[in-house]
């Protein structure tokens, strides 16, 4: 494995994925949240918690990112990036947005944007690594 590439993977996908999850999460699917002012912390709470979310998420994407290496196989970069943003994507989107549609009082809209959002951020971050991350090339003699 390269670890020096699986950490540049890491660092380049957290930057991409707070940028899709501004636009997407902060822009495009922001008034979903509205009705729901009680469930989640305000704009300015959040901020308060956001150098935590940032290291949080950092270590989380790093660690995706040697789970890609570990699996990776060969071929190109974009399309094994993407089978597995996908499929971190879907995992995200039954166990997390499933789980958080069930325990919080949200609605069924809120959990379709949200399921969206996050499946849409995953594969964009899958991509991320595997356009970034590649095998060390073994010295030949």
């Amino acid at each position: 494995m390269n670890y020096g590439r699986i950490v540049l993977a890491g660092v380049a996908a957290t930057v991409v994925y707070f940028i899709v999850g501004g636009l997407v999460f902060g822009k495009l699917i922001a008034g979903y949240y509205a009705p729901y002012h009680d469930v989640y912390r305000s704009q300015t709470a959040v901020m308060s918690y956001f150098p935590i979310g940032i290291v949080l998420t950092l270590i989380s994407i790093v660690v995706l990112a040697a789970i890609y290496a570990r699996g990776y196989k060969g071929g190109s970069g974009v399309a094994e990036g993407f089978r597995f943003g996908l499929l971190i994507g879907l995992f995200m989107v039954c166990a997390m947005v499933g789980d958080e549609y069930v325990t919080l009082n949200i609605g069924r809209e809120l959990a379709l944007a949200m399921a969206a959002g996050r499946l849409f951020g995953w594969i964009i971050v899958g991509v991320v690594i595997g356009l970034i991350y590649k095998p060390r090339v073994a010295a030949t003699r």
